[in-house]
């Protein structure tokens, strides 16, 4: 499963197929559009539209971005003309290069408040002589303090496809504001603008099937940052009858998709996205299925990174699923482990992090894993188990390594720490949700990937409706880690 700290892998492009309702989708990044398809289309009658619009607009001696800007907040004009500058000025940043639009954003961000009015209003607070006289210096301070950059931001609302400029236009703002202030400055308005546009209450939770849109598939394509959806076949597979997928839209981004979910209706926890994405596994009736696994979650949108839905969207399809599906006994998910290898990998080589020592291994660990894989020690052993590539196929390193690389998963997910919170990004997320850490799966993703982030390993989440809010409530206030019994001897090493 996948959250906005989750890189996404790059992925191949998907051939065309006649019989397909999409005609063309290819590799992109998420957040991204694909090139060519009808992705590109919409952006390009949006494009259109916006010219249009700005064709209406009267010419002006001096078209620099800082005239546009100043023009669109004077205000001439009617509601109208206020829509077409602020088209218009969409319009010049869209076509922009990379350094021509860095350098619109520091224009916009110097639309700064008024240091002089903003030291007369704070004064005529401080020196307000009753409450009533406080109380209006203090409405006259806010005004003051409120940058014209935040009523520009407000007007390109007014315009088609407004909110999903707005939204790439962090995208674009996060990319590359670096250490510059003034454009964290900028950042940190157009957060909150969108924080409280995207506000969950405004959503609206759509399922997505075979018979969905094409340009909306095509997205879902597009936007998958967990396991790429590779044919026609894998995404016909991932939509069948005992599948689900469900994400959520804002009714000003329709065709938009800001997170998804994808969901396989099993019977029991699985334990291999490999086998629960198996193109020539039977369809199986979902009306018998106990257990529904959530075994994706991508985040569509870059510019609202940081702006959470994906608790909101698990709980919602909780409750959807439980009503459609009365067989249905256990939610959890099959989640990747991306932080496990970069926290073990260092231990293996050096031993300790930051001069501390580490008990990595048992002496009884150590010993096999040697007489399995010849080293100087134990940590150098498992290091070169884990090279060799396709190991867990060789079932003496599989045996030996195996129930070491559990152990240490346990423990990782259970005590290590970063920032007063789970080490593990993904870990984090649901932690933060109210789930429970239930199974650790060896051989859970066999892929390159798997390998390469977390050693084949994943892991199934739980997520109980009676307890969700107790283990959110635990681990958010005193940082405590549910997890399974099982799960707690394997990271005391009581297997």
């Amino acid at each position: 499963m996948n959250d906005a700290p989750l890189a996404s892998p790059a992925r191949p492009a998907v051939p065309a197929q006649p019989t397909s309702p999409l005609q063309s989708v290819s590799s992109a990044q998420p957040g991204r559009p694909a090139a060519p398809g009808l992705f590109d289309r919409a952006l390009r009658r949006i494009r259109l539209v916006w010219r249009d619009m700005a064709a209406g607009v009267a010419a002006e001696t001096d078209d620099s971005i800082e005239a546009q800007i100043r023009a669109c907040l004077d205000g001439r004009g009617g509601e109208v003309s206020a829509r077409n500058r602020a088209a218009r000025l969409a319009q010049s940043f869209e076509v922009l290069d990379d350094a021509g639009k860095s350098e619109f954003l520091r224009v916009l961000a110097s639309f700064d408040s008024d240091p002089k009015l903003v030291d007369a209003a704070y004064e005529a607070v401080r020196t307000a002589e009753d409450p009533a006289a406080r109380a209006i210096a203090t409405a006259e301070l806010r005004r003051a303090l409120e940058a014209p950059r935040l009523r520009l931001l407000t007007q390109f609302t007014t315009i088609p496809d407004g909110r999903k400029f707005l939204v790439d236009l962090r995208a674009t703002l996060l990319a590359s504001r670096g250490d510059d202030k003034l454009l964290a400055a900028l950042e940190s308005d157009l957060r909150f603008l969108l924080a409280a546009w995207f506000d969950v209450g405004f959503l609206e939770l759509r399922r997505i099937d075979w018979s969905s849109p094409a340009a909306l598939l095509e997205k879902l394509v597009d936007y998958e940052a967990v396991h790429a959806i590779r044919s026609w076949r894998d995404l016909k597979n991932r939509l069948d009858s005992d599948r689900r997928c469900y994400a959520f839209f804002h009714p000003r981004m329709p065709g938009e998709p800001l997170i998804f979910v994808e969901v396989a209706l099993v019977q029991g926890l699985a334990g291999s996205v490999q086998l629960l994405l198996d193109e020539k596994a039977p369809v199986q009736d979902p009306r018998v299925a106990d257990t529904a696994i959530f075994y994706s979650i991508s985040n569509c949108q870059q510019g609202l990174a940081g702006i959470s839905f994906g608790n909101f969207l698990i709980k919602q399809v909780v409750e959807l699923l439980s009503a459609e599906l009365r067989s249905l006994r256990n939610f959890a998910t099959l989640s990747p482990i991306p932080g496990f290898r970069a926290w073990l990998d260092p231990l293996l080589v050096e031993g300790s992090p930051n001069g501390r020592a580490v008990d990595l291994l048992t002496d009884e660990e150590a010993s096999s894993l040697i007489s399995a894989m010849p080293a100087e020690n134990g940590r150098l052993a498992l290091a070169a188990i884990m090279a060799k590539r396709g190991w867990w196929r060789e079932p003496g390193l599989n045996k030996t390594a195996g129930p070491v690389l559990e152990r240490l998963c346990a423990r990782f997910l259970l005590q290590e720490t970063a920032r007063k919170r789970a080490r593990d990004p993904v870990a984090h997320f649901h932690l933060s949700n109210g789930a429970r850490i239930e199974r650790i799966n060896l051989q859970g993703d066999t892929s390159e990937k798997g390998a390469r982030e977390s050693a084949t390993l994943m892991v199934n989440y739980l997520y109980d409706p009676a307890r969700i809010d107790e283990y959110h409530e635990a681990y958010a206030g005193e940082g405590k880690r549910n997890a399974s019994s099982a799960v707690r001897r394997l990271a005391r090493g009581a297997g």
